[in-house]
């Protein structure tokens, strides 16, 4: 029992590291979510071969073997086929197109205004108006151009998220101490007098208000 345990482990691990070799380090740096149900699926069949006595080393080796080649056959017909590569692998999507937010790729994305934020927070930007780009890559991660020097807005306040999705933000204006009715009062200032039309805003003490209408 513990020779055979051992045996499977030690195969599984090689035929594992094989496999990621195979993968390239390309494939390994643009990981998408085809890439992370193959590795699932590797480690779903170690897991439940390991302890059946039924499952012989080769048939756990068959079954590694034929998911690989499966896997390979796919990445080909992606290279050769670039239309079924959307299907398969995903494609990026533009979410900030030259500073303006699209809401359409947003929604589309099933992605909220709140995790866009919190993605651009982790690279060093707390302002949708600091960037003139923003690409959702197929794994998820996002790729951000900022605006150019001579455009570039620079943030001497934070910048706080009075309206998401349509929404007025009640626990911003609790932390900045305002209420809803200066917020209305705000956007009629700048010109905004239906608060229906507007999909997102942001404002701080020393660049004011930033809003992005429904189209």
């Amino acid at each position: 029992m513990m020779l055979t345990i051992t045996l499977k482990v030690t195969l599984g691990f090689i035929a594992l590291m094989l496999v990621i070799r195979l993968m390239g380090k390309k494939e390994l740096s643009e990981v998408t979510p085809f890439d992370i149900v193959f590795l699932l699926m590797l480690g779903g069949i170690l897991e439940e071969t390991l302890y059946d006595n039924k499952v012989q080393v080769w048939h756990f080796l068959y079954a590694i073997i034929l998911w690989t080649v499966l896997s390979l056959i796919t990445n080909l017909v992606v290279r050769k086929y670039d239309k079924l590569r959307p299907f398969i692998k995903g494609e990026p999507s533009i979410l900030i197109n030259k500073g303006v937010l699209d809401i359409k790729e947003l929604k589309k994305n099933k992605m909220e205004t709140e995790q866009l934020l919190s993605l651009l927070r982790q690279q060093g930007i707390f302002s949708i108006r600091e960037v003139k780009y923003v690409i959702l890559e197929p794994g998820g991660q996002i790729s951000v151009m900022k605006r150019d020097s001579s455009d570039q807005i620079t943030t001497d306040t934070l910048p706080r998220l009075i309206i998401d999705e349509g929404q007025i933000v009640n626990r911003t204006l609790n932390q900045i101490r305002k209420n809803e009715q200066w917020v209305i009062n705000l956007l009629k200032k700048e010109g905004y007098e239906d608060i229906e039309k507007v999909y997102y805003a942001e404002w701080s003490e020393g660049k004011g208000l930033y809003v992005q209408c429904n189209e």
